[in-house]
Parts: structure tokens; sequence; C-alpha cells
């Protein structure tokens, strides 16, 4: 279960099976997940564009905006969105696709719930420490930047008070 002082990861789910959807609502609820439904793409960009989701789920073939699509749209908004599509109807093709797009991972159904859940939590870890190596790097060139100002300063001094 979710700690309790800690703030939920909000989930967009997006297929036009409502069973699909309510399923997946259920179970990451149950997880400590603040989910968001949307039958269709059209109807998760317009949700999409008034709150921050760390996951989308989305099934790939919808209308009137497919899942592919609905990919695309979102990236353009946030490069760093994470993306995990689902589908009925797999192929190697849309599979291929979808990854380079930008799709985190691609899950095929019927799925096992728990390996949704795994998919999930994997994300989150990698989006969470590449954040980490981000902040990591910003300090080793903050580092390597002062170091040198500080060296001079300090021959500088060290020479007027040799003076």
């Amino acid at each position: 279960m979710a700690d309790p002082n800690k703030k939920p990861k909000r989930m967009l789910v997006v297929d036009d099976e409502k069973s699909v959807r309510d399923l997946l609502a259920e179970y990451l609820n149950e997880y400590g997940y603040e989910v968001t439904c949307a039958a269709n793409g059209q109807d998760a960009l317009k949700i999409y564009k008034e709150g921050h989701f760390d996951i989308i789920l989305s099934d790939l073939n919808m209308a009137p905006m497919d899942g592919l699509e609905l990919l695309n749209q979102v990236k353009e908004m946030n490069s760093d969105a994470i993306f995990i599509m689902i589908t009925g109807y797999p192929s190697i093709a849309s599979s291929i696709e979808a990854i380079k797009k930008g799709a985190r991972d691609y899950i095929t159904k019927p799925f096992n719930i728990d390996e949704i859940k795994v998919k999930i939590e994997r994300a989150l870890l990698e989006k969470s420490l590449h954040g980490r190596l981000k902040n990591a790097q910003g300090i080793v060139w903050a580092l390597i930047i002062s170091i040198p100002v500080w060296l001079i300063l300090g021959i500088i001094l060290a020479r007027m008070l040799m003076e």
C-alpha cells in the first residue's frame, strides 16, 4: 500500500472499453495511485492538458483518436511523459512503432494485472533515477566550474599576503 505521507502518483487510463478502464482504475486505486479515466484519445488529451499525470496507460486502437496519435500529442507537450501502450491486437509493427514514438512499454490484452503494476513501478523508478542522475550531473558541473574559481582566488590572495 501507499505511504500516507507521500503524494499519490497520478495515472491517466485511456481505453474505449469501459470494463478495462474500470478494472485498471480499481486495481491502481488499491495500490494508492490516483486514477483518471478517458474513453478515447481526444478526451484523454483534454484531460492531460488540464493536469499533471505521472503515467498514461492507453489502448492502441480507439476512435476518433488512436493511442499512437495520443502518444504523439502528449510527447509534443511533454517529452518526458511516461506512456505505456495497451492493445488487444498485438503486432510486431505496432509495438515497434509505439516504442519508436516514445512509449515506455507495450502490454497485450488479455493482460496480467500484476505485470502492469511491475511495469508502472519500473517506469516510475527509471524516471526517478533519471532525475537524480541529472541532479548529480548538475552538482558535478557546478563543482568543476567552482573549484577553478576558488583556486584562482586562493592563489591571488596568497600572492597578496606574500607581498
